[in-house]
């Protein structure tokens, strides 16, 4: 049977001839003597490998066929074209290696190589006249970089030197849109923005030996499958792999052309946790698909878990990967072989109601009371919201304000009392409390165990428990059961607290490939800071970042990174969280601030941005209209309503109706991307939320403010192409400077 390459072109495939095209392949999957295909040579090619097939009476797939050492031939697909586009595009075509590092290229050809007379449609890489530069950024030239610098590692020789005096990033970033090879592109950048050579050619395993195999076409094939080249060629297995990326193109690239900085971290084994890092759509989730999918294709036995730190991203993460690869069984209980996804809580929850009895035997404690002390073993049922503010009110004592606070207490049980399984004051006297802003003395200490001590006979009297507690007391039962997984994958694990990582540590043993762990410190919207190396996870050595954003914008991310700005961040290793080096290879409009007099000139401005789009055919389900509370969001979708637009709110755990405008917080949005995005309600009035910070103990209000920080970045990477910023009044503190007068 053939094997199907997809190559440069899958994105561009017109809607129309998308299940055409997909038949078309499926047929020559099967065999390529089928009868209808015609897969026809093509007189006077740049390549002699280049043919034509039929996909309907009107259009053609341009391919390469490759017959290689093996019975079967191999065909790279191009793109399916218009009859005699597609011949014409064939004729002035090369499949060839590159000579610096034999990664494979489609490159076109000038017209003295080939015989016919044509013009390329596929274009040549644009020569760009260099301007005088206004940024503060020095031109590769001016680095002392030559033309022998980047050919080296392969680049073109034209487009590396017409690249040299390029000193602003938006006019390379153009100019590398028209590259010869997508890997060129990227390396490009990468120069520019400041990696060294030596890192660069390990990024993209650049090295001169030559690839293996009997004949020329055996080594082409060993050419396309460099993971360079894999930007761009993508080996396809099956009719399900073939029909969702030909169906999706909006999605191929995230689901089978990876950068090799991702590639590497998909099949890599790690002799204990490990971890990536990366700003917002750098592709970590990308990773733990394809990581998760090769775990699986290794052992198909493997107990997999894949989970992250709410349902609704739980829930996002099996459909991507339902979509990235059909075949995969998705178990549906814990222990089962599979691949199991949920969010870390309701894992816990499922851990505890097939425990049987938590209360212990033969005179141990068990599992609650090792957590929570002498009580009943009924944990099912949640603590309700405001039991924490009832135990303060009526126990606090002499305490300060900000100390009966709910977000102080809570912090205080998830980040010490829980994970170090507190029950009794002497040890809550004695313990340590790392990475608590706010330290307090024995009488403040004894205080503040009065109010958690409250909380616990509150919760007892009424058999409930509170998300942490659950997650504690899953952790402690495993101690008891025994490991049920042999792989953990979490997703945005910045947002995850100790109790919950002690549960994560629980459900695999120690070894080869047990965690893997995705976070990003600028992403933390919940939670407080510590480092897991307290909590039994031991990630020195066995940890990367990723640097290249595959979602937003280069000018959306460059305003994104400004929300960042001047703020120091730390990574779940204790270390600084870095934004050096973060890029796009994607170039758009630049972020619009709009500044408005009026609440209800901001409906007006909103009203008119969503209905231009909306007339120009943009699918409303890719606008995202972000609001900093739920009320702002209600109240949004009521004014768009008379105002003549429809739009739907979504909420935490429900989706908005389909077919319309989506309007939610900028907290439910986590994990989520549109085609634009409006971030509605960005005053000084709205954020930070002071009315939060400002409750809480001194020690604790930094670090509050920069969630706050973090949360308008989340929702300022939403945007794939275009991001508007409105607010009433005076604009946030948090918006990057300068964006009040820009439009």
């Amino acid at each position: 049977m053939p094997q199907i390459i997809l190559g440069p072109g899958l994105e561009k495939l017109d809607g129309s001839l998308q299940k055409a095209t997909y038949a078309f392949l499926a047929k020559l999957s099967k065999s390529d003597q089928t009868a209808g295909l015609h897969i026809e040579p093509i007189n006077n090619s740049a390549d002699n490998r280049a043919r034509t097939g039929r996909v309907d009476i009107s259009n053609r797939a341009v391919l390469f066929k490759l017959q290689g050492s093996n019975q079967d031939a191999s065909y790279v697909f191009i793109g399916t074209y218009p009859h005699d586009e597609a011949i014409e595009i064939a004729q002035k075509s090369r499949l060839k290696m590159n000579p610096r590092n034999n990664i494979a290229e489609l490159i076109p050809v000038d017209e003295a190589e080939s015989a016919a007379a044509p013009k390329p449609t596929i274009p040549a890489p644009a020569v760009v006249q260099p301007s005088v530069s206004k940024s503060a950024q020095k031109s590769l030239r001016e680095r002392e970089y030559t033309v022998d610098d980047l050919t080296d590692l392969g680049i073109a020789p034209e487009f590396a030197e017409n690249a040299l005096d390029i000193a602003d990033p938006d006019e390379l970033l153009e100019y590398t849109s028209n590259a010869p090879a997508t890997w060129q592109a990227n390396a490009l950048l990468d120069v520019f923005t400041g990696e060294s050579l030596t890192e660069i050619r390990k990024k993209y395993q650049i090295s001169d030996t030559e690839p293996e195999g009997e004949t020329e076409d055996d080594r082409m094939l060993a050419a396309l499958r460099h993971p360079a080249a894999q930007m761009e060629f993508a080996f396809i297995e099956d009719d399900d792999a073939l029909r969702a990326a030909i169906e999706n193109p909006n999605f191929a690239a995230w689901r089978i052309f990876l950068h090799p900085e991702q590639r590497v971290f998909t099949t890599r084994d790690f002799n204990g946790p490990a971890r990536i890092t990366g700003g917002a759509g750098t592709g970590k989730t990308v990773v733990l698909l394809h990581r998760t999918r090769a775990l699986h294709r290794k052992n198909p036995q493997a107990r997999i878990v894949l989970t992250t730190y709410n349902r609704t991203l739980a829930d996002s993460l099996k459909t991507q990967l339902q979509l990235l690869d059909s075949s995969i069984p998705i178990a549906s209980q814990l222990g089962e072989p599979g691949v199991y996804i949920a969010g870390i809580d309701s894992i816990a929850y499922q851990l505890l109601a097939s425990a049987g009895d938590l209360g212990g035997s033969d005179g141990k404690p068990g599992p609650v009371a090792d957590v929570l002390g002498p009580r009943t073993s009924r944990v099912l049922d949640r603590t309700r919201d405001d039991e924490w503010r009832y135990a303060a009110e009526e126990n606090g004592g002499d305490l300060p304000a900000e100390l009966r606070t709910t977000s102080f207490l809570e912090a205080e049980y998830a980040t010490i009392v829980l994970p170090e399984r507190i029950t009794t004051e002497q040890q809550y006297l004695k313990v340590r409390r790392p990475g608590r802003g706010v330290s307090l003395n024995r009488q403040r200490r004894k205080e503040v165990w009065g109010i958690i001590a409250a909380y616990r006979a509150a919760s007892a009297a009424a058999a409930t428990t509170d998300y942490e507690e659950r997650a504690a007391i899953a952790a402690r039962h495993l101690e008891d059961r025994g490991p049920i997984a042999d792989h953990v994958l979490v997703d945005e694990a910045q947002d995850l607290s100790p109790a919950r990582f002690q549960l994560l540590r629980a459900l695999v043993a120690p070894g080869q490939n047990d965690l893997f762990i995705a976070e990003d410190g600028h992403q933390r919207i919940y939670g407080q800071k510590f480092v897991l190396g307290h909590f039994g996870i031991k990630i020195v050595g066995r940890s990367s970042r990723l640097t290249l954003n595959y979602r937003t914008t280069e000018q959306n991310l460059r305003y994104a990174l400004g929300i960042l700005s001047g703020a120091e961040f730390a990574d779940l290793n204790g270390e600084a969280d870095t934004t050096a080096n973060y890029r796009s290879a994607r170039s758009g409009p630049h972020p619009k601030a709009e500044p408005v007099k009026s609440l209800a000139e901001q409906y007006d401005r909103v009203a008119t941005y969503v209905q231009d789009w909306l007339d120009k055919d943009i699918d409303p389900e890719s606008i995202g209209l972000l609001v900093p509370t739920k009320n702002e969001g209600q109240q949004l979708v009521r004014a768009l309503g008379d105002r003549g637009v429809s739009a739907s709110y979504v909420d935490r755990d429900t989706s908005g109706k389909r077919s319309t405008p989506q309007v939610m917080t900028m907290h439910r949005a986590k994990g989520m991307e549109f085609a634009k995005v409006i971030l509605v309600g960005a005053s000084a009035s709205n954020l930070p939320r002071h009315y939060i910070i400002d409750a809480l103990p001194d020690g604790d209000r930094e670090d509050a403010l920069q969630r706050e920080r973090s949360l308008l970045y989340v929702a300022a990477t939403r945007a794939r192409d275009e991001l508007v910023v409105v607010w009433a009044g005076e604009p946030s503190e948090l918006l990057p400077t300068g964006a009040a007068g820009s439009s």
